[in-house]
Protein backbone atom coordinates (compact mmCIF):
# COMPACT_ATOMS: atom_id res chain seq x y z
CA UNK A 1 0.00 0.00 0.00
CA UNK A 2 1.28 3.32 -0.47
CA UNK A 3 0.91 5.88 2.54
CA UNK A 4 1.09 9.55 2.32
CA UNK A 5 2.07 10.19 6.13
CA UNK A 6 2.19 13.51 8.12
CA UNK A 7 3.81 14.06 11.71
CA UNK A 8 6.51 11.10 10.86
CA UNK A 9 8.84 12.91 13.52
CA UNK A 10 6.08 12.74 15.94
CA UNK A 11 6.32 9.81 18.97
CA UNK A 12 2.96 8.38 17.33
CA UNK A 13 3.69 8.84 13.49
CA UNK A 14 6.97 7.53 14.22
CA UNK A 15 6.26 4.50 15.48
CA UNK A 16 3.19 4.01 12.60
CA UNK A 17 5.86 4.78 10.48
CA UNK A 18 8.03 1.61 12.06
CA UNK A 19 4.87 -0.73 11.74
CA UNK A 20 4.44 0.70 7.98
CA UNK A 21 7.60 -0.24 7.01
CA UNK A 22 8.04 -3.65 8.99
CA UNK A 23 5.04 -4.71 6.59
CA UNK A 24 6.47 -3.54 3.28
CA UNK A 25 4.10 -1.03 2.80
CA UNK A 26 5.60 2.21 0.85
CA UNK A 27 5.58 5.58 2.76
CA UNK A 28 6.16 9.45 1.80
CA UNK A 29 6.43 11.45 4.33
CA UNK A 30 6.36 15.02 4.23
CA UNK A 31 8.36 16.52 7.11
CA UNK A 32 9.99 19.95 7.98
CA UNK A 33 13.51 18.43 9.46
CA UNK A 34 14.43 15.56 7.30
CA UNK A 35 17.06 14.49 9.56
CA UNK A 36 15.10 13.46 12.73
CA UNK A 37 13.45 11.02 10.52
CA UNK A 38 16.37 8.65 11.15
CA UNK A 39 14.36 5.30 9.72
CA UNK A 40 16.52 4.91 6.51
CA UNK A 41 14.51 2.39 4.55
CA UNK A 42 14.19 1.84 0.52
CA UNK A 43 10.47 1.99 0.72
CA UNK A 44 10.72 5.33 2.50
CA UNK A 45 10.16 8.72 0.42
CA UNK A 46 10.74 12.10 2.68
CA UNK A 47 9.27 15.16 1.43
CA UNK A 48 11.17 18.12 2.71
CA UNK A 49 7.98 20.65 3.40
CA UNK A 50 5.18 22.40 5.43
CA UNK A 51 1.85 21.03 5.94
CA UNK A 52 0.42 24.62 6.09
CA UNK A 53 1.53 24.80 2.36
CA UNK A 54 -0.88 23.73 -0.14
CA UNK A 55 1.72 23.28 -2.74
CA UNK A 56 3.70 20.73 -0.18
CA UNK A 57 0.72 18.79 0.58
CA UNK A 58 -0.29 18.58 -3.28
CA UNK A 59 3.09 17.66 -4.58
CA UNK A 60 4.02 14.96 -1.68
CA UNK A 61 -0.02 13.79 -1.87
CA UNK A 62 0.90 12.41 -5.18
CA UNK A 63 0.07 8.51 -5.92
CA UNK A 64 -0.89 7.41 -2.52
CA UNK A 65 -3.84 5.24 -2.09
CA UNK A 66 -3.95 6.42 1.89
CA UNK A 67 -3.75 9.71 4.07
CA UNK A 68 -2.54 9.45 7.75
CA UNK A 69 -1.85 12.11 9.61
CA UNK A 70 -0.49 12.01 13.11
CA UNK A 71 0.42 16.10 13.27
CA UNK A 72 -0.12 17.57 16.56
CA UNK A 73 -1.08 21.49 17.31
CA UNK A 74 1.87 22.79 18.54
CA UNK A 75 0.15 25.66 19.92
CA UNK A 76 -0.57 26.75 16.15
CA UNK A 77 -3.14 26.58 13.71
CA UNK A 78 -0.84 23.49 11.71
CA UNK A 79 -4.09 21.30 11.96
CA UNK A 80 -6.80 23.39 10.75
CA UNK A 81 -4.46 25.21 7.91
CA UNK A 82 -3.12 21.51 6.78
CA UNK A 83 -6.51 19.73 6.83
CA UNK A 84 -7.85 21.87 3.96
CA UNK A 85 -4.72 21.41 1.72
CA UNK A 86 -5.10 18.08 2.07
CA UNK A 87 -9.12 17.48 1.05
CA UNK A 88 -8.48 19.10 -1.64
CA UNK A 89 -5.73 17.26 -2.87
CA UNK A 90 -7.27 13.83 -1.77
CA UNK A 91 -10.32 15.04 -3.88
CA UNK A 92 -8.06 15.93 -6.87
CA UNK A 93 -6.05 12.47 -6.75
CA UNK A 94 -9.09 10.59 -6.49
CA UNK A 95 -8.14 9.19 -2.94
CA UNK A 96 -10.84 8.17 -0.62
CA UNK A 97 -9.86 6.51 3.24
CA UNK A 98 -7.76 9.51 5.28
CA UNK A 99 -7.15 8.56 9.00
CA UNK A 100 -5.97 11.24 11.51
CA UNK A 101 -5.07 11.22 15.14
CA UNK A 102 -7.16 13.68 17.15
CA UNK A 103 -8.04 13.86 20.80
CA UNK A 104 -10.46 12.61 23.82
CA UNK A 105 -11.83 15.96 23.77
CA UNK A 106 -13.41 15.78 20.62
CA UNK A 107 -15.47 12.82 21.72
CA UNK A 108 -19.05 13.12 23.18
CA UNK A 109 -19.77 13.57 26.92
CA UNK A 110 -21.16 11.31 28.87
CA UNK A 111 -22.40 13.75 31.28
CA UNK A 112 -24.36 15.99 28.74
CA UNK A 113 -24.39 14.12 25.09
CA UNK A 114 -25.03 17.43 23.39
CA UNK A 115 -21.91 18.59 24.06
CA UNK A 116 -18.17 17.41 22.98
CA UNK A 117 -16.04 16.18 26.19
CA UNK A 118 -13.81 19.54 25.91
CA UNK A 119 -17.49 21.57 26.14
CA UNK A 120 -18.54 19.94 29.34
CA UNK A 121 -17.03 19.16 32.83
CA UNK A 122 -15.20 16.03 31.88
CA UNK A 123 -12.81 18.08 30.83
CA UNK A 124 -10.17 19.06 33.30
CA UNK A 125 -7.92 21.67 30.74
CA UNK A 126 -7.71 25.11 31.66
CA UNK A 127 -7.07 25.62 28.29
CA UNK A 128 -9.28 24.27 24.92
CA UNK A 129 -7.34 25.60 22.26
CA UNK A 130 -5.77 22.11 20.70
CA UNK A 131 -9.60 20.49 21.70
CA UNK A 132 -10.85 23.20 19.46
CA UNK A 133 -8.40 22.99 16.66
CA UNK A 134 -9.34 19.07 16.36
CA UNK A 135 -13.12 19.89 16.26
CA UNK A 136 -12.74 21.99 13.54
CA UNK A 137 -10.71 19.12 11.91
CA UNK A 138 -13.93 16.59 12.43
CA UNK A 139 -15.95 19.25 10.99
CA UNK A 140 -14.34 19.40 7.56
CA UNK A 141 -13.95 16.10 7.53
CA UNK A 142 -17.61 15.41 8.22
CA UNK A 143 -18.57 17.63 5.48
CA UNK A 144 -16.80 15.42 2.77
CA UNK A 145 -17.31 12.07 0.99
CA UNK A 146 -13.71 10.93 2.47
CA UNK A 147 -13.34 7.70 4.44
CA UNK A 148 -11.75 9.24 7.49
CA UNK A 149 -11.37 8.00 10.42
CA UNK A 150 -10.43 10.26 13.57
CA UNK A 151 -8.51 8.05 16.57
CA UNK A 152 -9.42 10.20 19.85
CA UNK A 153 -6.76 8.79 22.97
CA UNK A 154 -6.94 10.22 26.08
CA UNK A 155 -3.93 11.13 28.04
CA UNK A 156 -0.93 9.58 26.12
CA UNK A 157 2.08 7.81 28.31
CA UNK A 158 4.98 6.69 27.25
CA UNK A 159 4.99 3.28 29.12
CA UNK A 160 2.49 0.44 27.83
CA UNK A 161 0.50 -1.60 29.99
CA UNK A 162 -0.11 -5.69 29.45
CA UNK A 163 -3.42 -4.86 29.03
CA UNK A 164 -5.77 -4.51 25.45
CA UNK A 165 -6.65 -1.24 24.05
CA UNK A 166 -10.48 -0.68 24.33
CA UNK A 167 -12.36 1.23 21.54
CA UNK A 168 -15.61 2.90 21.63
CA UNK A 169 -17.01 4.82 18.19
CA UNK A 170 -18.12 8.57 19.25
CA UNK A 171 -16.92 8.16 23.37
CA UNK A 172 -13.94 7.38 25.54
CA UNK A 173 -14.49 3.96 27.36
CA UNK A 174 -15.56 4.21 30.41
CA UNK A 175 -12.70 4.69 32.94
CA UNK A 176 -10.23 5.22 30.14
CA UNK A 177 -7.56 7.39 32.04
CA UNK A 178 -4.13 6.71 29.55
CA UNK A 179 -2.90 5.21 26.43
CA UNK A 180 0.70 4.85 25.19
CA UNK A 181 2.16 6.54 21.88
CA UNK A 182 2.58 2.91 20.79
CA UNK A 183 -0.58 1.57 21.90
CA UNK A 184 -2.11 4.40 19.99
CA UNK A 185 0.05 3.97 16.89
CA UNK A 186 -0.80 0.13 16.37
CA UNK A 187 -4.65 1.07 16.98
CA UNK A 188 -4.11 3.94 13.98
CA UNK A 189 -1.64 1.27 12.21
CA UNK A 190 -4.59 -1.28 12.37
CA UNK A 191 -7.09 1.07 11.09
CA UNK A 192 -5.74 0.76 7.39
CA UNK A 193 -6.91 -2.85 7.22
CA UNK A 194 -10.49 -2.29 9.10
CA UNK A 195 -13.14 -0.36 8.06
CA UNK A 196 -15.43 -0.62 11.23
CA UNK A 197 -14.81 3.14 11.92
CA UNK A 198 -15.20 4.93 8.66
CA UNK A 199 -16.62 8.26 9.32
CA UNK A 200 -16.50 8.18 12.80
CA UNK A 201 -14.20 8.81 15.94
CA UNK A 202 -13.09 6.79 18.22
CA UNK A 203 -12.02 7.02 21.56
CA UNK A 204 -9.49 4.70 22.51
CA UNK A 205 -7.83 3.64 26.24
CA UNK A 206 -6.72 1.04 28.62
Amino acid sequence: MKIFLLGATGRVGGRFLHFALRDGHHVTALVRNPERVNTPHPNLTIRQGDARRQENIAQALKGAEIVVSALSTDGTTTLTDSIRFIIKAMTEENVKRIITVGTAGILQSRTDPSLLRYQSNESKRSSTFAAEEHHQVYNLLAQTELLWTIVCPTALKKQTRPQPVRALRDYLPENGTSVSFSDTAAFVYKQIYDHEYVRARVGIAY
